[in-house]
């Protein structure tokens, strides 16, 4: 059974806060906040699938801002992309004071919800409408974030290999961590479920932020708030008349913040006489806590005493580089080299990698610079940045064009900026790190560049959508810099490659810089305007040669 893709756009939702949402200090309770989170999400979801849809998952949700009472919570949601019978929807949140008018952002989310048909006829969901630039841009983000998804795990255990080997509980005033722990049971009734009896993921997420803030609240010995969690994540089903067993724990402290790591097991009538418990549900939660005057209490430290919660303990770690990382790389519209590649941070710096250049290529106010038979120039300035675009006419494959321009051992060839280029690192099948040295400017004085980049390169999914060749700087403690060449930095460059007939294809370069590096532009398609047509004619001219033996 196949549904009809619902038009792009917002299903929003509107609340005010009332003192029966808040907490003891006025503020909107972060559970009921992921009560409407979740509501809005699935009317989203439902919406489009034209049938009833249940929460899979809900990415890292940061909390920015607080809600007060009186205030205007405003939440909108929309499918990014559907993927046969799972869909991402994206969740904005944003409050509003009535009094000042004043709007800002509370967070931004990504859910994934599956589709659940009453019968057993399989529904196969169709494509999200695109009507608009950011609905094109989410589409494509999408599947990026999906392979964070799935490879959150593998990320995962490297870390805690890692963190293993650091063993040390030196702490004296360090409490143990048992001693945190909570338990809460919760009867499902019809309010906590939808018209099938599934038990709202939204509620569950509410009852898992109780019982989570109890446990955090035995170590600071105030009221904590949550700040952020590590992804929800939905094994199985629960239903109306289930009774829901909430165990939470502290697994770490880090200084002004501390986990909570909650379990979610479920029995219905047989399975509770017969203690056979259904693992339905497990997060993380992250607090902190503020005295009177608003100031970030410290937490003690946690001792880990048994084996579980030493494993739990070196998890709370894993996770906190994992955060970390995320939220320096998905700062995907800011102009900045990569700090450092290692296991935290390499499926975020690839997503940042894609997503950087899809923004760049979705900007507006790019301006025709030059036209010259196959080649067509844009720029683009925004502030003390500076864009290219470069549009080539070729006479190849989209598929081979993406071959050869995604091998950057093969500009040498048709690139003169390129004096060397080797692999230093192959992470991926789609993700490769590069040594790059380049000649001088041409002014007196200046010393040969070199470059340390990742590439990354993505395949269509769909036969509208490019392919993508994606690259930035990154730093490699195994190579710093040297007296012999100057290090400089590519902030974004690449190219996107569309398939205009079987023997045809666009092909796009973007290289972004700020006006500091003008005098160094990047390795590339750079330079002066009759240097980037020269440059595009020879990479033309490399790709329809080295097309035509394939």
């Amino acid at each position: 059974m196949e549904r009809s893709g619902a038009a792009g756009g917002w299903v929003p939702m509107c609340q005010r806060v009332l003192p029966a949402h808040a907490n003891h200090r006025g503020e909107l309770s972060a559970g009921q906040l992921l009560k409407w989170m979740d509501a809005t999400a699935c009317l989203a979801a439902e919406k489009h699938a034209g049938v009833s849809c249940v929460t899979a998952s809900m990415d890292d949700i940061q909390f920015e801002e607080a809600a007060r009472v009186g205030q205007v919570i405003t939440i909108k949601a929309k499918v990014n992309r559907a993927f046969k019978t799972s869909m991402e929807v994206g969740i904005n949140v944003t409050v509003q004071d009535v009094l000042t008018n004043v709007e800002k952002i509370v967070s931004v989310a990504y859910a994934t919800y599956v589709v659940k048909p009453v019968g057993p006829e399989k529904v196969e969901l169709e494509p999200v409408k695109l009507l608009s630039a950011e609905d094109h841009l989410e589409h494509a983000l999408a599947t990026e974030r999906k392979r964070i998804r799935l490879g959150y795990q593998e990320v995962f255990q490297n870390l805690m290999q890692e963190s293993n080997k650091e063993e040390t509980f030196e702490e004296e005033d360090a409490i143990s961590a048992d001693l945190t722990h909570v338990q809460s049971i919760e009867l499902v009734q019809p309010p906590h479920a939808n018209h099938h009896g599934n038990t709202f993921g939204g509620q569950i997420m509410a009852w898992m932020e109780t019982v989570a803030s109890i446990s955090a609240s035995r170590l600071c010995r105030s009221y904590p708030i949550l700040k952020s969690v590590s992804m929800f994540k939905f094994w199985g089903p629960s239903v109306v008349g289930d009774r829901l067993v909430f165990n939470a724990v502290v697994n770490n402290t880090f200084q002004n913040s501390v986990e909570v790591g909650v379990r979610v097991e479920a029995y219905n009538c047989e399975e509770w006489i017969k203690n056979q418990a259904r693992h339905i549900n497990s997060a993380y939660l992250i607090f902190n806590s503020v005295n009177d005057k608003g100031e970030l209490l410290a937490f003690p430290k946690i001792k880990p005493i048994t084996k579980d919660s030493v494993r739990r303990y070196h998890g709370a770690i894993a996770r906190k580089r994992i955060r970390l990382a995320r939220k320096y790389m998905l700062s995907a519209k800011e102009d900045k080299p990569y700090d450092l590649w290692e296991k935290s941070n390499q499926a975020y710096m690839s997503y940042s990698n894609i997503a950087t250049l899809t923004y760049l290529a979705a900007k507006t106010g790019w301006e025709v610079t030059s036209t010259l038979n196959n080649i067509k120039i844009w720029t683009c300035e925004d502030g003390d940045v500076l864009s290219f675009k470069v549009e080539m006419q070729v006479k190849t494959a989209s598929h081979v064009a993406f071959s050869l321009l995604s091998d950057f051992t093969y500009c040498q060839q048709w690139d003169k900026h390129f004096l060397t280029c080797e692999v230093l690192q192959a992470v991926s099948e789609e993700d490769k790190i590069y040594y790059v040295t380049s000649p001088p400017p041409h002014m007196s004085g200046h010393q040969p560049r070199d470059f340390v980049i990742l590439v990354s390169r993505r395949q269509p999914l769909e036969p509208s959508e490019p392919y993508i060749v994606a690259v930035k700087s990154v730093t490699l403690t195994s190579v710093p810099t040297s007296s012999e060449h100057c290090r400089s930095e590519i902030l974004c460059a690449g190219f996107q490659i569309y398939s205009d007939s079987s023997s045809s294809c666009r092909v796009y370069y973007f290289n972004q810089m700020t006006s500091s590096l003008m005098p160094y532009l990047a390795a590339g398609l750079t330079g002066s305007l009759n240097t980037i047509e020269d440059t595009a004619s020879e990479c033309i001219k490399f790709l329809e040669l080295k097309g035509s033996k394939r």
